[in-house]
């Protein structure tokens, strides 16, 4: 029996409330893909054939501008999950998923996710609050594009970050490999340059602090009061 899949799986919040028995019947469904760093994984407008779960590794969703400049969406991280939205209309997909590190992607096909839905649904609820937390979220992101100075949407960024692919500890965050200030710039709507800025501000006034490429938000709760 495949305990290891099993266990990844439970620890997937779609899939949590579970059985063993019916955890087995997902890893039967699907199977695992391996990415490269920079490989892409789904491109924008294609058809939407599968849902992905990450095993390990990260990705980062990210559409083109006018300017053919990338823009990053969101970034997800081990046990999260991408591909929901074209599975459940049938429409292409509205943005490109790419590797950012080495990553194993446990990956579903539409019509078997489909008979998930319809066989369990505390899974199909699952979703239904995932993707609601992923609407509040969106709104956060246009609110801080329109409404708040260079300082806000940089430290916006870092939120989304911390919720994205941050570890707690103690109420701090550590954001391992954080992204580079370009992708930070392109996530902001700001420049480069100012990304650097806004950094050493927050380490200035003790909010964060950067070890290597790792950033550590000293108090998440007190950070995210102050910025959002």
């Amino acid at each position: 029996m495949p305990q290891d899949e099993i266990s990844f799986l439970r620890n997937v919040p779609i899939f949590s409330e579970l059985e063993e028995k019916d955890l087995l019947k997902v890893v039967k469904l699907g199977t695992t893909q391996k990415y490269k760093k920079g490989n892409i994984v789904v491109l924008e407008q294609e058809s939407g054939a599968a849902l992905f779960v990450i095993i390990s590794g990260k990705v980062k969703v990210v559409r083109m501008d006018e300017d053919g400049r990338e823009v990053i969406l969101s970034m997800f991280g081990p046990g999260e999950f991408f591909g929901e939205m074209s599975l459940l209309d049938g429409l292409a997909r509205s943005a490109s998923v790419i590797a950012t590190v080495k990553s194993e992607l446990f990956m579903i096909h539409r019509r078997d996710f489909l008979e998930l839905l319809n066989e369990f649904p505390s899974v199909t609820i699952s979703l239904l609050a995932e993707l609601a937390m992923r609407l509040r979220k969106a709104d956060m992101q246009i609110k801080s594009l329109s409404l708040k100075d260079a300082e806000g949407r940089v430290a916006n960024v870092m939120l989304i970050l911390a919720d994205d692919v941050g570890v707690f500890r103690k109420g701090k965050v550590e954001i391992d490999d954080l992204p580079l200030q370009q992708d930070i710039a392109n996530m902001a709507g700001t420049s480069r340059e100012t990304v650097s800025r806004m950094i050493h501000l927050f380490i200035e006034a003790g909010e964060v602090q950067m070890k290597g490429n790792k950033l550590i938000i000293n108090d998440y709760d007190a950070f995210r009061k102050k910025y959002l």
